[in-house]
């Protein structure tokens, strides 16, 4: 049965006693995960939750994230995670597009402030009937006047350890609807099925070789908002009764702590976060993790949200002795949709194949397949992982659907052997006096130099070439250079029409809550500003 909700009820039965979630000295087991979840279900059916309505979700990855989550599937209700960075105007509009019923919020700690933004979406919505504020003390009343704490609401539900009465759904109906980062325009949601998701998450451990009878340990560091910590991490670990340990904020020094201690087999995480954990393995030896033993336990690990760099591949195989398995999807694909293949030998640079399952092949503005060697071309995506498609925009739809395929927007080659190679996105590729010059191969060369630590590469107006290639680049901390020294060096690395004539030497990058470089911040900045420093 294709139905997302049985993948924790399937495990609850094999594992009742293992540890399922963990965050700090917090644990469930299995049994008292789906306990927990049914009691979700009981309170979303007395407030007149129906099979197919929308229940929206706003919570960092602390406990109740993934147990109201499987207790709106168990409701036959549709999940919809919002991230947690929306303001109340961004949260009032998705919240009346996704035609919630009822909002789950978390009420925030001085990192999280985001209760107070939840109050206002909600006050802005028409649609919900209820607010439930998911609260840090769970007794405790909220501290929002006039609306009760997910521990109040559940005190009306008897029958913690009854069954909740599951609502079977079909393998085409919605389970999720994931609202894209809306860069072009409003936020649209796709809508996708139990089927895309229960099959996502099944693919995932084939290709992880995660099986029922291997305990893993999975550190769950990547937002479960987002496509990417939901399907790779949470349900795909959940479908091998894997243990959960997550953590709300991403911090490399704490990440690596709880790996050594909670003996964390699997991590994923996006480039940056690799980034980061490269960058403080001197410091934690000295504050005593034994990194030996985290490289031990790690079996697997996967990158994934964007472009790894190669130079990040290479250190991490150096320092770890674990080869990075990179995959690619988007929200529309479930997300995973291709990945490396792990009966192959490594492909830096490259994201690999398509999955079981599923299509792919590169095609131009008209839907004509692009067959020419190393050519360039948009991806497009066939399989059982695409969406549905975009909530109530049959037009949006319609523009990036055909015969069901989905093009990405992103633009790849394919080699010989039929791997992969992201060059960029569409959006981001600059066109320099006529010249089509791409980001990401900018930014590997970048990375290569020994004082260039992450570097972001975006174009910008320029009245005589059209654009203009500016680097926005964090040097390492023992290393110093000047813009024009990188600049020179970069002439020597690249063609003419390719290097940066801009250096920006920046303290930091604007990123999402997924660890997503921002370059239109970047681009805005850089407008604002003039282009001056």
């Amino acid at each position: 049965m294709l139905d997302l909700a049985t993948l924790l009820e399937d495990s609850a039965r094999r594992y009742p006693e293992r540890d399922a979630l963990v965050l700090g000295k917090a644990r469930q087991t299995y049994a008292q995960f789906d306990a927990y979840s049914n009691r979700i279900a009981h309170l979303l059916v007395s407030r007149g939750v129906e099979p197919g309505d929308k229940v929206a979700l706003s919570c960092p990855n602390v406990l109740e994230f993934p147990i109201v989550y499987y207790g709106i599937l168990k409701a036959g209700g549709v999940v919809v995670p919002l991230n947690i960075l929306l303001k109340g105007r961004e949260i009032a509009y998705h919240l009346a597009d996704s035609e919630a019923k009822l909002y789950f919020c978390f009420e925030g700690s001085p990192e999280l402030p985001i209760a107070e933004y939840a109050i206002a979406g909600f006050e802005q919505s028409e649609r919900c009937s209820s607010l439930i504020v998911i609260s840090a003390e769970s007794g405790a009343p909220s501290s929002i006047l006039g609306v009760e704490t997910l521990g109040e609401a559940l005190a009306s539900v008897s029958g913690t350890e009854t069954p909740a009465a599951a609502v079977v759904r079909e393998p085409t109906d919605t389970a999720v609807i994931l609202y894209t980062s809306g860069t072009t325009g409003k936020p649209k949601g796709a809508e996708l099925t139990h089927s895309n998701m229960v099959l996502n998450a099944l693919s995932t451990n084939r290709l992880f070789e995660s099986v029922p009878s291997r305990h893993e340990r999975y550190l769950l560091t990547l937002p479960l908002f987002h496509s990417f910590g939901q399907t790779v991490t949470m349900n795909a670990g959940i479908c091998v009764g894997a243990t959960l340990v997550l953590m709300p904020r991403f911090d490399a020094t704490a990440a690596l702590e709880i790996m050594e201690r909670e003996k964390i087999s699997v991590f994923a995480g996006v480039p940056t976060m690799y980034w980061g954990l490269l960058g403080v393995l001197d410091e934690v030896v000295e504050s005593g993790v034994d990194v030996e033993t985290v490289a031990q336990n790690m079996r697997c690990a996967i990158s994934g949200g964007a472009a790894l760099p190669v130079e990040i591949l290479t250190q991490f195989k150096e320092r770890f002795g674990v080869q990075i398995l990179e995959g690619y999807g988007l929200s529309e694909t479930s997300p995973l949709a291709l990945f490396s293949d792990p009966e192959s030998d490594p492909r830096p640079g490259s994201i690999g194949v398509p999955i079981w399952g599923v299509e792919a092949r590169l095609v131009d503005d008209s839907w004509s397949t692009i067959t020419g060697p190393d050519e360039v071309g948009e991806l497009a995506i066939r399989g059982h992982n695409v969406m549905k498609g975009y909530f109530n925009r049959p037009d949006a739809t319609a523009e990036v659907m055909c015969d069901g395929w989905f093009r990405t927007g992103d633009l790849a080659r394919v080699d010989t052997d039929g791997s992969y190679y992201i060059v960029d996105r569409a959006k981001d590729m600059i066109v320099r006096g006529g010249f089509n010059v791409y980001p990401r191969e900018i930014e590997e060369v970048l990375l290569t130099h020994p004082a260039v630590s992450l570097v972001a590469v975006v174009g910008v107006p320029d009245t005589s070439l059209g654009e203009e290639v500016v680097a926005f680049v964090i040097r390492e901390p023992s290393e110093e250079i000047s813009e024009s020294d990188l600049v020179e060096w970069s002439r020597e690395q690249m063609a003419a029409y390719k290097y940066p004539r801009r250096i920006e030497f920046v303290p930091s990058l604007p990123m999402t809550a997924t660890g997503k470089i921002l370059k239109r911040e970047l681009n805005q900045e850089f407008s604002m500003a003039g282009g001056d420093r």
